[in-house]
């Protein structure tokens, strides 16, 4: 789970110049000149492989009006979405009034916050410092962001170490069949969650982005325990103006990667759109099971049902495997069977196949239709194993396996995936060929053979057998 760190203080204080040594980036706009920055900024940082996300704001004064005024909402809104603050002063400039006033406004908002005294390069900083104690911050640290001076000793300080982390990765990882709902914006992702759930545990409301965050939700069904993920919709690139939309979509793809099982959302009155198969591509390429949810399909007449139908069957048919409903969240119908597909994806995804079985699949195959020659020879395949789960993993050992066509992998996949009744759940396959065990040895000839070769070069005076048979007919 990513921290949130935010960045406030008063115009000018470095705050864009410390958002872009955090991010190692150029993304903030620097300038010598107050408000420059006026909106939040989000950006993403990596220390020491413990990935953060920090949030760039505006100038504070306390006594904003107009603009200001909706510059320094925007930067209140950032300390409340806060993990951490870091209150940004400027340590040539020392004390200000407009310090000691947002001083008391992060007091009163109760986060944890920390005082950072920039631009202490070329002073003594225990001098600098001795004035910004009247504050009230138990923490200070003492930085130049423009020289990279004192960032990093503060975020090995902020940072959670190892142990932590892990803790807090323990309580995200949530038991049971994670379900991850994805799709574009305002297709009915968050009626489903609360359909699911039978109570209104997530924000409904008929505007697209309602849902910014990947909101995780323990839960227990017949016994069966479960995690609904409910996203934040996915738009086209194009569409994407907001930084806080770039790092739910962010969230979003980081919840299909979390998931054991990923619902696609799909509204039926507007069809299949080149970004549902977008989203589907993604969710294949993670290797995660897939079950396909046509919503909305309440109030549609008989033959705009038969077109959506059409189209789904013409457009998904290289996924036959995956279940496909037609359904309603905002009255329920449809719903309830989808657990029944979610449970046979899950249990695809996670089975163990021994090695016998494997390798007797893959004999039956070929048996049925061999690879093809390459270069004279037959590829041969040997033996299969298991070589992991979710997605299920099969390592096929052979000759020659580089030079295997892509039909023929298709056409193992067709025959392991119904052999072992594998249901929404790609198959990944990893074929590894045999190393000759004679090709790094080197031909050593006898001594009886050096002396022949010897005596062969000394007759043909030195040419080949090819050569002097050239020199012979002329």
């Amino acid at each position: 789970m990513n921290l949130v760190i935010a960045l406030v203080g008063r115009p000018n204080v470095g705050k864009s110049t410390l958002f872009n040594q955090m991010t190692r980036s150029r993304d903030a706009l620097v300038a010598d000149f107050p408000g420059l920055t006026r909106d939040r900024k989000y950006g993403e940082g990596n220390y020491e492989n413990q990935r953060f996300i920090v949030i760039d704001t505006g100038g504070l004064m306390g006594d904003e009006l107009g603009l200001d005024a909706a510059m320094a909402k925007q930067s209140l809104q950032a300390v409340e979405e806060a993990d951490i603050v870091l209150f940004i002063v400027d340590g040539r400039a020392g004390v200000m009034p407009g310090d000691q006033v947002l001083a008391d406004q992060l007091r009163r908002s109760g986060t944890q916050a920390h005082l950072v005294i920039n631009k202490t390069d070329g002073q003594d900083p225990n001098l600098v410092a001795s004035d910004f104690y009247a504050l009230g911050f138990q923490s200070q640290f003492r930085i130049a962001a423009s020289h990279n001076r004192g960032v990093r000793s503060m975020l090995e300080i902020l940072l959670p170490t190892p142990e932590e982390d892990a803790d807090i990765d323990g309580a995200h990882n949530h038991p049971g069949i994670r379900i991850g709902i994805v799709g574009r914006p305002n297709v009915g992702k968050s009626t489903l969650v609360n359909r699911m759930l039978g109570e209104e545990r997530v924000v409904v409301y008929d505007l697209p982005g309602t849902t910014r965050d990947s909101i995780y939700i323990p839960y227990e069904r017949l016994g069966q325990e479960y995690t609904l993920i409910d996203t934040a919709g996915v738009r086209r690139r194009k569409n994407v103006r907001e930084v806080v939309e770039k790092f739910s979509i962010i969230k979003t793809l980081q919840a299909i990667d979390d998931a054991h099982v990923v619902i696609l959302v799909i509204d039926a009155r507007e069809g299949l759109v080149d970004q549902d198969m977008h989203l589907m591509g993604f969710v294949l390429s993670a290797g995660r099971s897939l079950v396909i949810a046509i919503n909305k399909w309440d109030g549609m007449n008989g033959e705009d049902r038969d077109k959506v139908k059409e189209q789904i069957r013409r457009r998904l048919d290289f996924l036959d495997y995956a279940d496909k409903h037609y359904i309603s969240a905002l009255h329920g119908s449809g719903v309830g069977v989808m657990y029944q597909s979610v449970n046979a994806c899950y249990e695809s995804a996670m089975a163990k196949w021994p090695t016998n079985r494997l390798t007797t699949i893959l004999e039956d195959a070929i048996a049925q239709h061999q690879p093809p020659m390459v270069h004279g020879r037959r590829i041969k395949l040997r033996y299969a194993h298991q070589g992991g789960s979710n997605p299920p993993t099969v390592v096929v050992h052979g000759n020659q396996t580089d030079s295997l066509p892509g039909a023929y992998k298709r056409y193992l996949e067709n025959s392991f995936r119904k052999v072992l009744a594998v249901t929404g759940t790609p198959i990944r396959f990893e074929f590894r060929s045999s190393e000759n065990p004679f090709a790094h040895k080197v031909d050593r000839m006898t001594p009886r053979q050096k002396v022949k070769k010897d005596n062969d070069e000394k007759k043909g005076g030195g040419k080949p057998k090819k050569a002097r048979q050239k020199s012979l007919k002329r």
